[in-house]
């Protein structure tokens, strides 16, 4: 099964982060969720129980002691996501007692109610290891997944499990899909935008909201085709291109617009996937953002201090139907 998520970073004039992505997907399993501090929960791959240090909002669903956040903040403003990883993953097999072995879908959970920021969770990247199920107590296959990162600092990181420790790419660009070889990307990107020095060079500063010269002279136009490589293209293309949003809020319709231009239709006799949700995560606020695919409204889950009181999970249910508002059954026409 080919999954074909997309996620894009930006940072707005006034310091907000947000890291917001297209979840596809053959089916919506995924709704709002809140865990709280303390919340513990069983590994599959060996059943050993963890409890989370911090409270998370996110994408996700829970039942018992079974849990999975596809994307979330936490109550320091650590943002993460997953996403499929097309033939790139080295998961490891053999059972080791002194090590965090996790199967790939819950190292969200795990980064996401442990770390305060990317800088941490790189630090205890050595004691975590990414397994598959040669020796599980569960069978669950070998999921191939990569991760972005995000924290209030403006660092965002891509971590891919192709080696052990996972390796660690810093990714001020802010653009990922599912192809391995992030490098091999942005060497193509290079047909369609210029880089900035600073990008060339490696060392661009934190918070540099734009890493193209935004010449476009002698380039090529981005491909039209929903393939990982052309996404990857369309999304830096037209991020790098777009107003720099002032706020939050316009950071929000930047990047639903964005994700307009990446979010994969439902075409169910050509291909089983399509966008089934698309979210938002900010680090200030640490607001959670949900629009399932049927949905014409957006909805936001705020990690408050209130929330942070609560002590037992919830998963909200948020309707797959359409909203539209009938202005000719307003009352204002009649």
């Amino acid at each position: 099964m080919i999954s074909m998520c997309t996620s894009i970073y930006q940072i707005a004039i006034d310091g907000t982060h947000m890291l917001s992505r297209t979840m596809d997907w053959p089916s919506l399993e995924n709704a709002p969720i809140y865990l709280p501090r303390n919340f513990k929960w069983q590994t599959r791959f060996n059943h050993h129980t963890y409890s989370n240090e911090y409270a998370i909002v996110g994408g996700g669903n829970y039942r018992g002691m079974r849990a999975n956040v596809s994307d979330g903040v936490n109550e320091y403003g650590l943002c993460g996501q997953k996403l499929t990883f097309a033939n790139g993953a080295r998961l490891m097999s053999e059972r080791n007692a002194d090590k965090t072995q996790l199967a790939a879908f819950e190292f969200v959970l795990w980064a996401l109610g442990n770390c305060r920021s990317v800088d941490e969770l790189i630090e205890k990247l050595p004691q975590v290891e990414l397994m598959d199920d040669t020796n599980s107590d569960t069978k669950y296959g070998y999921p191939e997944l990569h991760f972005a990162f995000a924290d209030k600092t403006g660092r965002i990181v891509v971590i891919e499990p192709t080696q052990n420790p996972m390796r660690v790419i810093d990714n001020p660009l802010g653009i990922v899909t599912n192809s391995p070889h992030f490098e091999k990307q942005l060497d193509r990107l290079k047909k369609y935008v210029e880089f900035s020095p600073a990008f060339l060079r490696g060392n661009v500063p934190l918070n540099t909201a734009k890493v193209t010269t935004g010449s476009l002279s002698g380039k090529s136009i981005p491909p039209g085709s929903y393939s990982p490589g052309a996404r990857f293209i369309r999304a830096a293309y037209f991020k790098e291109r777009a107003n720099q949003p002032a706020d939050e809020s316009e950071s929000l319709v930047s990047s639903w617009r964005l994700l307009d231009g990446v979010t994969v239709p439902k075409n169910t006799d050509h291909q089983p996937t399509y966008s089934v949700y698309r979210s938002a995560t900010t680090s200030e606020s640490r607001s959670f953002y949900f629009q399932a695919y049927n949905q014409m409204t957006v909805t936001k889950l705020q990690l408050t201090d209130n929330l942070l009181k609560r002590t037992t999970p919830i998963m909200y249910e948020v309707s797959n139907q359409p909203h539209v508002i009938d202005l000719n059954h307003s009352g204002d026409l009649e």
